[in-house]
């Protein structure tokens, strides 16, 4: 069904070909001296990016502001009285905001003012639960007159089964949780992908600190991953068509950008950093392959078991994670292959077969930790892991990315060990890689003196009122701030954010029974994207995979989550079928139908916008609704709420 009818009304239909696809307008080059390395394919431009930051060159600060910019600019004026809020510019010493403060003032920036509780309410629920707020939520907030009302409904929402849903997939996305992932030749099976999503919900809902779920994934230890859930995890490093070396590389370069935030241990895997990561990373240009391998070799003695059977998709494998705890060296990381996934690895010259110097024994690359006799291996890595106050700082800055848009270190699993202390900064030209890097550590801090409370922490920044500033910026907006957090960057909806919007708001809730899931005990059919267990392959109904896939919510393998925008989406937001298919029979519609003109208007916009539209929007669909009941009326009904899904407000959360 091709809507046009609404160009009488004129209410703006996102385009996304003009607001969301945002390109850097030129392609800014970075000498590398490794361009086969896998990091310069795909996504190079990530890596530039960095680079770029890094030698305090030219950056590119621009791809937020300019995509805040042309969506407030779109948005419609907000409701008046409504900023109940307000901010006390004296913040609490070793508070967010006094760092954020501190450093408006060193840079002579003004910032935004603060948010609506119209705008706080759906940016926070979105935020913390993925789902939008229901209009009842939307008017008690709004109409509470408490101060400690944003306080209050943070803590509502970090307590509700949707805080787990959302974060859930969120660690999924970060754990890699998938059934297949190709590049490896990996097939963990529904089985094997359904315990590790359990595992992860569980840990997520019990409140298990966030340091105990890394230990228990890098130490891992189980015969059968469809029931041992962590066991799942290590899997991401079953690297096919090599030797065992490169098994214990991976394991090591996923442990070291999952938990700690450095993705180039993995080009140190394969070479020295100097003459390759010279321009990239000032700790990388100094770093050794060797200590790489001294990583490397805390996984030399994990051995991944297989075991066929005959399961629910015929035959089936499970693995199960082992440790050979042989004291003969000869169970440590050997230098010995001339072939792989990765260059050679050669001893010493005149070192044989044997002899200490022919085989690597583990050692932190990030520290002086060692692995000591009678150690399991892997257990005292994640102890190493865990007690490094980096492990606190990868940790909240993939966190506070979420919910900023960027990392106070930015990407955020680039972190140069070389350029964090500000205390000790980096000889020029480097410059010190954190944009607040006393925040970043205070952050750090605070999540350990939690005891690595995923909940704490997010509370902290939602009640921060470096949050709660609005994404409306009065005045002009300089680029060069954006590292300094003083405007809410918006974000386009994540799929399963736009999936459950629809379904929610148009009261038409859908019922996936999702392949191999539902045949496993304590498992159902959902109504919610954000309660997927993976990314791909799934639901099996319904046909809403291509339009989550539209929305670019990644496969947890090659290609990351992104936000962007692209006329796919426009188009499935006009002509697709999770919209059309519902306009019919909607029960947003039908059980509203009877109101007048002006109540119905009022309730679609707040329904799905969490607003009521402005005086234009509201003239304009009262000219355009005919006052009879009958055909007319209702056709003008559903092509109202078409157009309202299609507004610049409902896929991005500002």
């Amino acid at each position: 069904m091709q809507r046009q009818r609404f160009s009488c009304l004129g209410l703006s239909v996102l385009l996304f070909s003009g607001l969301a696809v945002v390109r850097a307008a030129d392609d800014l080059p970075v000498d590398t001296t490794h361009p086969e390395c896998s990091y310069f394919g795909p996504q190079r431009e990530f890596f530039e990016e960095a680079a770029l930051n890094a030698m305090g060159g030219r950056q590119r600060p621009t791809r937020l502001s300019t995509l805040t910019n042309r969506v407030t600019a779109a948005l419609a004026p907000p409701p008046g009285g409504s900023r109940t809020h307000t901010m006390d510019e004296s913040h609490p010493a070793g508070s967010i905001d006094a760092f954020i403060w501190s450093d408006f003032q060193a840079n002579k920036i003004t910032p935004a003012p603060a948010t609506t509780d119209w705008e706080f309410i759906r940016r926070v629920t979105l935020d913390l639960t993925g789902r939008v707020p229901t209009p009842d939520q939307v008017l008690a907030f709004v109409n509470d007159t408490t101060s400690g009302k944003r306080a209050k409904l943070i803590d509502q929402l970090v307590s509700s089964p949707q805080w787990v849903d959302k974060w859930t997939m969120f660690y999924g996305d970060l754990f890699q949780n998938s059934q297949t992932k190709a590049t490896i030749g990996l097939n963990r099976y529904a089985e094997g992908r359904n315990a590790f999503y359990s595992w992860i919900h569980d840990s997520i809902a019990k409140g298990k600190p966030y340091n105990m779920m890394a230990i228990e994934l890098i130490g891992a230890y189980g015969s059968n991953s469809f029931t041992d859930g962590p066991t799942n995890w290590l899997l991401n490093g079953r690297v096919m068509g090599g030797p065992n070396q490169d098994i214990y590389d991976q394991m090591a370069a996923n442990a070291a950008e999952t938990f700690l935030g450095n993705a180039h241990v993995n080009c140190l895997e394969c070479h020295n950093g100097r003459g390759h990561l010279d321009t990239l990373s000032l700790w990388g240009g100094q770093t050794t392959r060797y200590q790489a391998w001294q990583l490397a070799a805390y996984f030399a003695r994990t051995r991944i078991t297989t075991t066929g059977i005959s399961g629910i998709q015929g035959n089936e494998t499970y693995y199960g994670l082992t440790d050979n705890y042989n004291t003969n060296i000869t169970s440590d990381y050997a230098l010995n292959t001339t072939t792989g996934n990765r260059p050679a690895r050669v001893a010493p010259a005149g070192c044989k077969s044997g002899q200490p110097c022919y085989y690597v024994t583990p050692a932190y690359i990030f520290g002086t930790d060692t692995a000591k006799p009678g150690d399991r291996y892997r257990d005292a890595l994640s102890l190493s892991v865990t007690r490094d106050f980096q492990f606190a700082r990868a940790a909240v800055n993939y966190v506070w990315a979420a919910f900023f848009g960027r990392g106070i270190v930015d990407p955020p699993n680039l972190f140069d060990p070389a350029r964090l202390d500000p205390d000790n900064p980096p000889p020029d030209p480097w410059t010190l890689q954190p944009s607040n890097a006393r925040l970043l550590n205070a952050l750090a801090q605070h999540f350990i003196d939690s005891g690595y409370n995923l909940k704490t922490l997010m509370s902290e920044i939602a009640n921060s009122d470096t949050y709660q500033l609005s994404s409306r910026y009065d005045g002009t907006w300089y680029a060069a701030w954006e590292p300094y957090f003083a405007r809410k960057f918006v974000r386009r909806m994540w799929a399963e954010e736009v999936h459950d919007a629809i379904v929610q708001s148009s009261g038409s809730l859908p019922t996936y029974n999702l392949a191999n899931f539902s045949n496993q005990p304590g498992f159902g059919p959902v109504s919610y994207a954000m309660q997927f267990p993976d990314v791909v392959g799934m639901p099996d109904n319904n046909n809403v995979g291509p339009i989550l896939d539209s929305y670019l919510r990644g496969n947890r393998d090659d290609q990351p989550r992104k936000t962007d925008g692209s006329i796919l989406q426009a188009l499935n937001m006009m002509n697709g079928t999770l919209v059309e298919s519902r306009l019919g029979n909607m029960p947003l519609i039908t059980q509203n139908l009877n109101k007048s003109n002006s109540d119905l208007i009022n309730t679609l916009y707040l329904t799905i916008l969490s607003r009521y539209p402005t005086s234009d929007e509201m003239t304009k669909a009262m000219k355009a609704l005919p006052t009879a009941a009958g055909n007319a009326r209702t056709a003008a009904v559903q092509d109202l709420v078409w157009a309202i899904y299609n507004k610049v407000d409902f896929v991005f959360n500002y």
